[in-house]
This record gives structure tokens, C-alpha cells and sequence, in this order.
């Protein structure tokens, strides 16, 4: 059975500002969705919302991920049944290397799901983490430094798709992946994802301000985001339009003043 992830008439909000103003969004296992908007639009609150930030609180609306009401968990628990969300900025944790924080994360999940669980053993994370870091091009020297301490802009979301691979979600967001990264790491954290999509059959929602993640992470549906509503969605070449012709003739079109 496909996973799905369905957004209803969703509102949101932030220190009471209202900020989504009813997103309706449905997206399966297996499809890539790009979600497009200028600063400001909501791209971000929808993904944080969705992972369960604390600081964005749901006003109305719903959203059912794998038959589960995702509104009512926890974000752990949101990850545990299948959803992933990669950090535009991803933080630094000095004095925790990323293997063990992978490691911990994958006991965490299994002794969640079986209190008796031993967890994973170090040969077979070993092996895990070097077929996973082999995959998306990741030196294994990485695996003994701290998270995320000193390294460049696109080491850290090379690391946040091993961490994607390590989970292995059903759905994940991706929350501006595109930011600061020069073309060469676009292409392999890109080229990465998409293995990972035909893989784990994952669904993907790509949340991007640029065409250029599109030619690698190709979407089958894309939907631009102006003043917390989705205005409009179509295939590929809506983002091919948009590039050509920005935003104003949609804020025309629906009667939005622009964001500031």
C-alpha cells in the first residue's frame, strides 16, 4: 500500500501571526513535488509544521501521513513512521561525531519499536555507514568528526542525505537543500536524493526559491506558494515559466500584495 501524505485546508501560525492560511497538498510515495514561492511566502513554516517545530502552532485544518493524524504526535514520532525533513541551515553538535549520532539514531528507532532491542552492532553499522557514505560520495573520514562542526555548506547537506539514507523515510522534505551549494555538491546531494526516491520508492517535496535543483531533482508536480496559500500547480514547466517571468504575474492574477 502507498504511503501518502495529505495536507487539508492547514493554517499555522507563528508568535500569533498567522502565516499558512489553508494549504491543501497531497503527495504519494514515489512522486516529487517542488514547492516554489518567494521569501516570506510560507515554504518554510509548512515544512517546520509539518516535522512538529514547537514554535508553529496549527490553528486549523489537517494532515493524515500514513493513515496516522500527523497533528497529533510528536516530532520523533513523526519521523519514526516515515517522515524526514532536511534543514536548510543544519545545526553544528560539537563533541558528537556523526557516526554516533547515525548509530544513536537508528537504536533510538529500533528500541522504539521493541524496548528488547539490543540495538544495530557496531560491525554491521560499520558496514551501513560505509555502503551509505560510498553511495553519496561522502568521505569515510567523516564518520569520526563532529556534527556539522567546520564543515562547508554542501558537506552538511551531503550529510543530511546519509542521514535521509540512514532513516530511510517515506516521505521527506527537503527545506531549500539548493541554499549555498556550489554545482558540484547540487549535483551529487541531488543525484543522491533521486537514488534514494527510486530506491525506498520515497516521496519527495523539494522546497526551493531556483529552477536549478529542478534539472537534477526532476518533480512531477510543481505548486507556487504566495501569502500562505498554494496559488497554483502544474507539471515542470510551471517552474520553467516562473523562472522566465517571477512572481508578478501571479500576484496579478490572484490579488496578492507582495510579500515583504
Amino acid at each position: 500500500m502507498t504511503t501518502a501524505l495529505e495536507i487539508k485546508n492547514l493554517h499555522a501560525s507563528v508568535a500569533d501571526q498567522p502565516i499558512l492560511k489553508g494549504i491543501d497538498l497531497l503527495i504519494k510515495q514515489g512522486e516529487v513535488h517542488a514547492l516554489m514561492g518567494p521569501n516570506g511566502s510560507g515554504k518554510s513554516t509548512l515544512a517546520f509544521t509539518l516535522a512538529g517545530h514547537p514554535a508553529y502552532e496549527t490553528t486549523a485544518g489537517e494532515v493524515i501521513f500514513d493513515g496516522h493524524d500527523l497533528l497529533e504526535m510528536e516530532a520523533d514520532e513523526r519521523s519514526r513512521i516515515g517522515l524526514f525533513l532536511a534543514f536548510q541551515y543544519p545545526a553544528a553538535v560539537p563533541g558528537v561525531t556523526l557516526a554516533k549520532f547515525l548509530r544513536q539514531i537508528i537504536n533510538s528507532r529500533r528500541q522504539a519499536a521493541d524496548p528488547e532491542d539490543k540495538g544495530i552492532s557496531i560491525p554491521a553499522f560499520r558496514r551501513l555507514l560505509k555502503e551509505k557514505m560510498d553511495m553519496l560520495g561522502i568521505d569515510h573520514k567523516f564518520a569520526g568528526r563532529y556534527l556539522n562542526e567546520g564543515f562547508s555548506g554542501g558537506e552538511k547537506k551531503r550529510v543530511e542525505i546519509l542521514q535521509m539514507a540512514t532513516v530511510e523515510p517515506k516521505i521527506a522534505i527537503m527545506d531549500e537543500t539548493d541554499s549555498g551549494l556550489d554545482i558540484d555538491a547540487l549535483r551529487v546531494v541531488s543525484e543522491g536524493s533521486m537514488r534514494l526516491k527510486q530506491e525506498l520508492n520515497m516521496g519527495i517535496l523539494v522546497i526551493t526559491h531556483y529552477q536549478r535543483i529542478l534539472n537534477y531533482i526532476t518533480p512531477d508536480y510543481v505548486h507556487i506558494m504566495l501569502d500562505g496559500r498554494i496559488v497554483e500547480s502544474g507539471g515542470p514547466d510551471l517552474a520553467l515559466h516562473l523562472e522566465e517571468r517571477g512572481y508578478d504575474w501571479l500576484r496579478e492574477k490572484h490579488g496578492i500584495l507582495e510579500e515583504v
